[in-house]
């Protein structure tokens, strides 16, 4: 049954899904026809609100340009490249290897969702390098279906927003402080998360393709480009003083000491893990594991080639974002959930409004910015807790994913794949995540 569907849904993502940039496009023409039908905004007034959103993620793309760059030049580094073939080696069958990369993402993305995504996506190609016989698009589409809990753990934007002073708290809710043990540590959550972190495996390991005809292999040689050739040893004596600049494992040791010290005292104030902090260690560590500047120069260097799809995309979905909020669209299909809703219901209406406004609007921050103001005071008229209205928000914003190319751009950047060859199994993960959550939020 579940193999069936996955082929199902796979079949119709190979003939029907384009590159994920033509799906941003589609996207965007969807949502402006959609303001000026739904909304009656004006053709110009959508255009304006389409281009002055377009730059407003600049910061937000570089964060994740980051994530890729500093995680892909920290893989390759021989440490963490041992580290990563030892577990390839242990997930030494195919049903092993979709465990394991299943189990790392849920667990990676549940810690930080940058370094799930970049670990799981490395994992995943060491693992197609040494394991014959695994179906490649099905074990990056296992990478990524993890990424269907971040919002529940300890980079949960909304959930540690609303833990310390929040703006729209302050607007909206009396300014609210609404605390862990109420939102990504509260019994509801850790059930859900935990149901997902044991089924998800087992319903990609029974989505494996059964006929050997079936199983897409990867030649190792498209990684071929992602191995850094050492140049030969020179002597330093042979070196001019610019090369022995580029060379000197003192200049590099210098830098991480002084990025060590920051983290230490940042980490003991009380400092939480954040995007920032993470590309921080990233970039620290791939310094001390390359060990000269040189080195981690043409590390990054590498690892750069892989960024084009989020340079061109995320303006795109940026414009998006500012149609969806300018015109009122989000307003409306969020008001129109409360309107239908009652306090038994409501997390969970909130829950499918979430889903549907993250396929237009794939980010944490800015789905809270859109629905908080709708959701939380409708929460306090309905008596339902600032808590649960959050998380309902929160586990709509990851459900999505699955099918929102959006998130699954650094991974398949590492992996070498397009979205049409993962997304008929994560729309599977979908499904299942939408029937364990939904139960969870509505009985708990």
């Amino acid at each position: 049954m579940v193999r069936a569907l996955g082929n199902f849904f796979t079949k119709i993502a190979k003939r029907w899904i384009a590159d994920a940039f033509v799906f941003a496009v589609v996207l965007t023409i969807i949502v402006f026809a959609l303001g000026m039908i739904i909304q009656k905004t004006s053709f110009l007034d959508m255009a304006s609100y389409w281009g002055g959103g377009m730059w407003s993620l600049l910061g937000f793309s570089m964060q994740m340009v980051l994530v890729l760059v500093t995680g892909s030049a920290l893989a390759i580094s021989k440490p963490v490249h041992r580290v990563m073939v030892a577990i390839a080696k242990k997930a030494n069958t195919p049903a092993k290897a979709i465990i394991t990369v299943s189990v790392v993402m849920v667990i990676g993305s549940w810690l930080n969702w940058g370094f799930g995504l970049i670990v799981s996506a490395i994992l995943a190609k060491e693992i197609a390098k040494t394991v014959k016989g695994i179906h490649y698009p099905l074990l990056v589409a296992s990478a990524y279906s993890g990424f269907v809990v971040w919002h529940s753990g300890l980079s949960a934007s909304i959930p540690l927003s609303i833990a310390a002073k929040n703006a729209v708290m302050e607007k909206f809710a009396h300014g609210a402080i609404v605390p862990t043990s109420e939102t990504i540590f509260s019994t509801q959550t850790l059930v859900i998360l935990a149901v997902l972190l044991v089924s998800i495996p087992v319903i990609n390991m029974l989505m494996m393709p059964k006929k050997k005809e079936e199983i897409v292999e990867v030649d190792p040689a498209i990684f071929a480009d992602d191995d850094i050739a050492e140049a030969p040893a020179k002597a330093r004596k042979d070196m001019t003083p610019a090369e022995r600049q580029e060379n000197s494992m003192v200049l590099a040791l210098i830098i991480v000491v002084v990025g060590a010290v920051f983290a230490v005292r940042y980490f003991v104030k009380g400092g939480s893990l954040s995007l920032d902090v993470v590309n921080f260690i990233f970039l620290i560590l791939g310094l001390l594991f390359h060990r000269t500047p040189i080195a981690y120069v043409k590390a990054v260097d590498k690892s750069v080639r892989t960024c084009g799809g989020i340079v061109l995309q995320f303006p795109f979905y940026a414009g998006i974002m500012g149609m969806m909020v300018n015109s009122g669209l989000a307003a409306t299909l969020s008001n129109w959930f409360v309107s239908i809703s009652t306090p038994k219901t409501f997390q969970l209406f909130t829950y499918y409004a979430a889903g549907i406004v993250n396929m237009f609007v794939p980010s944490g921050g800015g789905q809270w910015a859109v629905q908080g103001p709708i959701m939380m005071p409708a929460a306090e008229a309905l008596g339902v807790s600032y808590g649960r209205a959050a998380m309902g928000i929160a586990w709509g914003d990851a459900w999505t994913n699955m099918i929102q190319p959006f998130w699954a751009l650094p991974l398949l950047a590492v992996a070498k794949l397009n979205i049409k060859d993962i997304m008929g199994y994560t729309t599977v993960i979908l499904l299942w995540a939408g029937i364990v959550t939904s139960l969870g939020l509505f009985f708990l």
